[in-house]
């Protein structure tokens, strides 16, 4: 992936950006707004997935685009802020796309367990415990109580978490293990105030 143009964004701005980061289907829920927002270095070992699968073509993704950053003199691993950056689509036209760091929640459990969940960025996460990477991540803590996040953190972590190289049939195949019925309502929505993140980037990156 040749990355045409890029563009950091300081610290302040992220998070800054985040305090406006609103739930998808309860828009006037602003989630983070009075949450403590911090950059941390945290090893992966402590970091709970709530997935049970990762996709085999995001990773490569991934990693595709942690080396088209490094050659622009960017670490993806340790942004400081967050980045802007510009691709040529297949078809020719630019297409731009904002990357922050993982975004990591502070959940307190039933069991009494303080489980620290990949909110955002698993496939990146992984990509750092792979590369034996310790990754700047976006800890937030003091989310309001109503509103945790729409799963639950694996009871055993990175075990057996599988590699696949599709997207499993949700019938078939358990993805996540939901807090409540219309989990949904419960999802941060990080498009509406960052560009081209709330989904599969195609071929052009993630």
């Amino acid at each position: 992936m040749e990355i045409i143009k890029v563009k950091h964004h300081s610290e302040d701005e992220l998070i800054g950006r985040l305090r406006q980061v609103p739930l998808k289907e309860q828009p006037e829920v602003l989630v983070y707004r009075h949450a403590l927002i911090t950059l941390e270095l945290i090893h992966t070992n402590y970091l709970h997935p709530p997935q049970n699968y990762l996709w085999l073509q995001e990773l490569r993704k991934v990693q595709e685009l942690r080396w088209s950053l490094r050659d622009n003199g960017l670490d993806m691993f340790r942004l400081d802020g967050f980045v802007t950056y510009t691709v040529r689509a297949p078809e020719g036209k630019l297409v731009s796309y904002d990357l922050y760091p993982p975004v990591i929640e502070e959940s307190f459990e039933a069991d009494g367990t303080v489980a620290l969940i990949i909110n955002d960025g698993m496939h990146r996460v992984y990509l750092a415990r792979q590369e034996w990477v310790v990754p700047q991540v976006i800890y937030v803590r003091g989310v309001p109580k109503a509103f945790p996040y729409y799963a639950f953190p694996r009871p055993r972590g990175w075990e057996g978490l599988d590699l696949l190289a599709e997207n499993p049939d949700r019938n078939r195949y358990l993805k996540k293990c939901h807090r409540i019925r219309y989990n949904k309502t419960l999802y941060r929505d990080f498009q509406a105030v960052f560009k081209n993140v709330g989904g599969s980037r195609s071929e052009l990156s993630r």
